[in-house]
């Protein structure tokens, strides 16, 4: 049997790739490389060079290589860029997730993996923000994702059909060995940004927001490192396999870090005591997003490998360092 990785020339998509492989099993990546990168494929895991949205072909593409669980990464993910271009959004990840879900219900999959995101509670009053929270998402991003969910909700009632969404919080680092990192142009993760900072690819580093209800007065958020994250959907994948129930689940660490906290471990790894300059908030910009993570230890006993800041930082630092930079200005 055969595991299809969608997007698995992406961030996070080549790091469940490493993981799949490690866990012995066949893997098959399909990706548009519009933001991945051929060089993130490992050597020996088939490429192919398409769009999720072709289900026509996806179908073929099932049936000729056997596969038996899908784990969905392609997408969009900027949140800015969703409010600025919303139909290209519910295109890339609501339309094409569908096209992609009836391919797996006609070819008869029935294992998916969602990958999900935390922007669908928007701005949560109480944190650490649990799965049944409200869902309230406040950009076109957010609601495409949560779209994807109601219909894989929808189908998993209809067919022979189950499916782990997962949430995702603020995800950093890079593989351990340094195989596969963030290497998506114009990324506007923090870690990533401050990393490039502190190696000289930008003047400075902008902190939108001071005033928050905070103990710092920056905004905190829950920084889960991409190897965990991986080791998340495995377990999904797995726990399906056993003939687990569709569930839903954050993926973070259940605690947070400030803005000012990312900085001052950025520059003790890196050595750099780089510019930072502060201006007011963005809006939509929630003063804290933190998960409660308990329901994924105990539904698929997940339990992360890497949960430390200065951990997720030095990965994201030497991964910069060695590869990341060169590779964002190729693509």
């Amino acid at each position: 049997m055969t595991v299809l990785v969608t997007g698995g020339a992406g961030y996070i998509g080549s790091h469940m790739v490493l993981e799949l492989l490690a866990a012995g099993e066949k893997v098959l990546v399909i990706d548009n490389l519009s933001t991945g990168s051929r060089a993130a494929v490992p050597a020996g895991v088939p490429l192919v060079v398409g769009d999720v949205g072709d289900q026509l072909a996806l179908v073929a593409l099932i049936r000729e290589h056997n596969v038996d669980a899908i784990v969905h990464f392609a997408g969009s993910i900027v949140v800015p860029e969703s409010v600025v271009d919303p139909l290209g959004y519910y295109n890339n990840n609501t339309v094409k997730s569908r096209a992609l879900i009836a391919a797996a219900v006609e070819a008869r999959v029935k294992h998916f993996i969602f990958s999900s995101t935390a922007a669908v509670y928007g701005m949560p009053s109480v944190n650490p923000v649990s799965e049944g929270s409200e869902l309230k998402p406040i950009s076109p991003y957010g609601t495409s994702k949560l779209m994807t969910e109601l219909m894989l909700a929808d189908v998993s009632r209809a067919h022979d059909f189950r499916y782990a969404a997962l949430r995702y919080f603020n995800v950093a680092g890079a593989d351990p060995q340094g195989r596969t990192g963030q290497s998506t142009p114009r990324a506007t993760h923090l870690i990533k940004v401050a990393c490039q900072t502190a190696l000289g690819e930008h003047a400075e580093l902008k902190v939108f927001g001071t005033d928050y209800a905070t103990p710092d007065g920056t905004c905190v958020r829950d920084y889960i490192h991409v190897s965990d994250l991986a080791r998340a959907h495995m377990v999904a994948v797995r726990n399906l396999r056993a003939g687990g129930q569709s569930e839903v689940f954050n993926c973070g660490y259940g605690g947070g870090y400030s803005v000012l906290d990312v900085i001052a471990a950025v520059k003790k790894v890196s050595g750099v005591d780089f510019k930072v300059s502060f201006a007011p908030r963005r809006a939509g910009d929630p003063a804290a997003l933190v998960a409660s993570a308990d329901r994924i230890r105990k539904v698929l006993g997940w339990q992360p490998q890497l949960n430390d800041l200065e951990t997720i930082v030095t990965h994201a630092y030497a991964w910069e360092s060695r590869i990341g930079g060169k590779q964002a200005k190729a693509s």
